[in-house]
């Protein structure tokens, strides 16, 4: 169950209402309509087939679940228009069905299949409980249902009738508004528990055994047909439980998710390769323009002109979401490579995600310093800043202008360099940090982990006033991160500290990098996963720094002044550098304090242990609190 801080959503329904999610009328849309181009690409793709599945979440929902699809929307009793696409934003989704409607020119029941669930369904022309179809399936459903067990439960309620279905939403909401159901399927944590204790009673019930058959002989005659007993039972004991271990634990999957094609999951980055060796800017079609066609012209020129340049080359931009169902599995760095692999053609490959706005850059081939690349790249550029969170288009036209700039400046080398010339925090992975996918012949063969920053660089790099985008991808990479370096025999704080932070996102790592998760949630997560990657490297601290929690693990407290006008002072953990600002300039503090948007603030940031129900209140009071704190709020103990 997700953690939920001082909000009425039910926990399942994460942070979106049922009411918002699916409409019966078309919605009202304002002067920004989802894109033409988006519509109209996604109205004839239902031309062709009145079910149309993404390429992009393979690992997810691959392709070849469109007849699965298309034979339950027969069910549902009127002419139904099928969409099954990455997450967008709720704005979006409810723009997209109308405008495809439009485009599509036909009546019909719309559904939009967000990643894992039915996300929105507006009926046009026809008599159908959408709303309450979709709210059945919110209350009704666990999050790890999946996709296709969510949309046989939406048809399932269209087919009963307009008085059925509103019957059964409103007695949903009652039964599960405060307890959502049970998980269909078991995590990775669960099945290492299990298995631990499947191995642990494998060797602990027979010796028990044996032991006891010897203590209990000790100073006695026994019979030599006793001593043939014993390890017999032992054996069967140990026979026994191998045999019923498989029947107790019977959950042989972790997910909904069908097993893709080695083509489905290349299918994406050829499409993408393709489009790029005609336009070296390629736009999503199934997602919305982010880049007008004056921000498009200037791209190409900028492209261009650096082509021409002393030490420049190609540059292609791909304007792609990055999602944890991915073939990359949200490695844009992975993704760049698989592209490069099939364009065939040495260049700066950029990845630019029109969903949450980060922009990743790899140097294949080119004589640019590839160092300067990685560690000077400004995060207002990568990663965005506050304006750029505020816009739909997350800035992303004036964005790509400036880096442009930035690689008309980028210093010049002898030879040319790639990705790893000069990336020093590309290390090598263990196997269990790897996941099991090929991109096929020329592709990249295995996902790597995202490497997090060091924990002595986190109070250079570390932000102040971080922006949205900048925590998504922080957490998913911290949670990644100590997923693959965790082993399930280390120390059970350890493992406390990922499963705590996993709590606040589900049990799934790929919901940081999704809109819905709140600023504070985000930084509770960074703070336990780099906690327990602390631990697991050699630096195990009970604190992490209270002046800005983003700077990692603390060592003692001191006094520090939190204000700039005034001499108000708080006892607080602070890193290394904190504590030599504290000591030589007590003013300083205030300027390095971590601030977030305080919830009904707006553009307002307060200091982060000011904001109510909050779980970052704990964080002065150390890591251990910190997991009491989360833990409680979810009813964990």
């Amino acid at each position: 169950m997700p953690v939920v801080f001082a909000t009425a959503t039910p926990a399942h329904a994460t942070d979106t209402t049922p009411d918002t999610r699916a409409t019966t009328t078309a919605p009202a849309r304002g002067a920004d309509p989802a894109p033409d181009a988006q519509a109209a690409y996604l109205a004839d793709r239902l031309r062709e087939s009145p079910v149309h599945v993404t390429d992009q979440l393979p690992r997810e929902l691959p392709p070849s679940t469109a007849p699965d699809f298309a034979r339950l929307a027969k069910k549902t009793g009127v002419p139904t228009y099928v969409l099954v696409l990455p997450m967008m934003s709720s704005t979006e989704g409810d723009q997209l069905l109308g405008a495809v409607h439009d485009r599509l020119g036909r009546d019909g029941l719309y559904v939009l299949i967000e990643g894992t669930a039915v996300a929105r369904a507006t009926a046009y022309g026809v008599r159908a409980p959408a709303e309450a179809a979709v709210t059945v399936t919110v209350y009704e459903l666990a999050y790890d249902a999946g996709a296709l067990a969510s949309f046989e439960r939406f048809v399932e309620v269209i087919a009963q009738g307009e008085k059925k279905a509103a019957a059964r939403a409103e007695a949903a909401r009652e039964r599960y508004g405060d307890d959502e159901p049970a998980e269909m399927y078991i995590g990775p944590s669960d099945r290492q528990n299990q298995s631990f204790l499947t191995g642990i009673l494998l060797t602990g019930v027979p010796l028990s055994i044996l032991l006891l058959a010897a203590y209990a002989r000790r100073g006695r005659t026994g019979k030599p047909a006793l001593r043939l007993i014993v390890p017999g039972v032992a054996l069967l004991s140990a026979a026994a439980i191998a045999l019923t271990a498989p029947v107790v634990f019977d959950e042989t999957r972790s997910s909904a998710a069908r097993p893709p094609t080695p083509a489905e999951m290349s299918a994406r980055v050829e499409r993408v390769a393709a489009g790029l060796k005609q336009d070296p800017v390629y736009a999503d079609p199934e997602s919305p323009r982010v880049l007008d066609a004056r921000q498009l012209d200037r791209l190409h020129e900028r492209i261009r002109d650096f082509r021409r340049s002393d030490g420049g080359g190609p540059v292609y931009v791909s304007l792609v979401p990055q999602t944890p169902e991915s073939e990359a599995a949200g490695d844009a760095d992975l993704f760049a490579a698989a592209v490069h692999a099939k364009v065939g053609e040495d260049g700066v490959y950029v990845v630019a995600d029109p969903d949450d706005g980060t922009i990743d850059v790899l140097n294949h081939g080119l004589r640019l310093d590839s160092s300067h690349l990685s560690f000077d790249l400004p995060d207002s550029l990568t990663l965005g800043d506050g304006r750029a969170d505020e816009a739909d288009d997350h800035l992303l036209g004036e964005r790509l202008d400036r880096l442009m700039t930035f690689l008309d400046e980028t210093p010049r080398t002898d030879r040319p360099r790639g990705p790893s010339a000069g990336e020093p925090r590309r290390r090598p992975r263990s196997d269990r940090a790897r996941s099991r996918w090929s991109t096929g012949p020329g592709g990249c063969a295995r996902r790597r982990s995202p490497v997090p920053e060091s924990f002595d660089r986190m109070p250079i790099t570390a932000p102040t006033a971080p922006s949205t985008s900048y925590l998504r991808r922080t957490a998913y990479n911290e949670l990644i991160a100590l997923s693959a370096e965790f082993d399930p025999e280390d120390h059970a704080r350890d493992r406390e500290r990922l499963d705590t932070a996993l709590l606040l996102v589900d049990g799934d790592p790929g919901r940081a990098r999704r809109p819905g998760v709140d600023p504070t949630t985000l930084v509770a997560v960074i703070v336990l996963a780099r906690a327990g990657r602390a631990a697991l490297t050699g630096r195990p601290s009970k604190l992490c720094c209270g002046v800005n929690p983003l700077h990692g693990p603390a060592e003692h407290r001191h006094h520090v002044r939190v204000t700039a006008d005034g001499n108000r002072r708080r006892l607080l953990p602070v890193c290394a550098p904190c504590h030599d600002v504290a000591v030589a300039e007590p003013g300083g503090i205030p300027g390095r304090l971590l601030k977030l948007p305080g919830p009904a603030l707006g553009n307002t940031r307060l200091p982060y242990y000011d904001i109510t129900d909050s779980p970052l209140t704990a964080v002065p009071d150390g890591v251990g609190r910190l997991v009491d704190r989360v833990r409680g709020a979810a009813g964990v103990h």
